[in-house]
């Protein structure tokens, strides 16, 4: 009994990502402060339709894959508006996602929109990489219509080797749309300027919109990119006794505390760089840069 337990918590400790606990709590305050899902997806509402009339036509069924969907609030504003787009078309959705925490939200979520119930999903608890690793074994790979990949390629073991994959399962006129920080935004510069301190555990090097066009690049790869901007106020950030500000800063620096986390010396240089370096100044507040860039990668 003793080993069947200690089995159950290995396993699932392989499964699990960075994103478990109080990480969760702080990323979803930071959509909520930053609004950076409801920009990304007013970008989407005007440009999705499109791309989806484009690789609905003729097909009798549509397939989607999510990989690192997180709590699902963006995979289910793309669901609805694919299901809104070509109503006549039904959908099944693939969700890849190591966090338990923010798939049991994502599958709360689903049981309470009402749209979803027609849409078959298939969960898979577990990283990209071990996904891969099992698509690969079972030899039979389901083939996507549409996949997508919203601020998670930080995450990656190996970026090349993940977009190969992962444009390998589209079908013909598919589509695999990467949501990343842009180049030189608030977030870029922080993780490249301290990476030692910052690039380890969950996500081991800092990657940006740049690195996402090299590979596709190298690949020979047929792209549109697309900026969205962004920023949000952080000036709570340099109050040491704002709750907010540490949550924010706890957020950016992947750490449950910030001021526990670092030296007074790195910590300072970390504070400057975000109110002067990494943001805007406008009537007293520091705006933080937090734009993103939408790669849509063709079939």
């Amino acid at each position: 009994m003793c080993k069947t337990l200690q089995e159950s918590v290995m396993a699932a400790e392989a499964h699990q990502t960075c994103y478990e606990g109080s990480i969760v709590q702080n990323f979803l305050f930071y959509l909520e402060q930053s609004g950076d899902h409801k920009i990304i997806l007013q970008f989407l509402h005007n440009i999705l339709p499109g791309q989806f009339k484009r690789i609905g036509a003729g097909r009798g069924s549509l397939d989607v894959l999510g990989v690192g969907s997180g709590g699902g609030n963006m995979d289910v504003e793309l669901l609805t508006l694919l299901q809104s787009t070509l109503p006549a078309i039904p959908i099944t959705a693939d969700i890849v996602e190591g966090s338990s925490e923010l798939t049991d939200i994502f599958k709360a979520l689903v049981v309470k929109t009402t749209n979803l119930q027609t849409i078959p999903f298939a969960w898979h608890f577990m990283k990209s990489e071990d996904y891969e690793m099992e698509v690969k074994a079972k030899g039979d790979m389901k083939r996507f219509d549409f996949i997508h990949m919203v601020h998670m390629i930080y995450f990656l073991d190996n970026l090349d080797d993940s977009i190969k994959f992962y444009h390998s399962l589209l079908k013909k006129n598919g589509m695999l749309m990467i949501i990343v920080q842009a180049d030189g935004t608030g977030w870029d510069i922080l993780w490249k300027t301290y990476k030692k301190e910052l690039c380890i555990n969950g996500i081991e090097v800092s990657r940006s919109s740049g690195e996402v066009i090299s590979c596709l690049k190298s690949q020979g790869l047929k792209y549109e990119e697309h900026a969205i901007s962004n920023t949000f106020d952080i000036s709570e950030c340099f109050n040491p006794s704002s709750q907010t500000g540490e949550r924010l800063l706890n957020f950016f620096t992947a750490k449950d505390h910030f001021y526990q986390s670092f030296t007074p010396e790195i910590r300072a240089g970390m504070l400057e760089l975000l109110r002067n370096k990494s943001s805007t100044k406008k009537d007293g507040r520091v705006f933080f840069s937090c734009g993103v860039n939408c790669i849509f990668v063709y079939a």
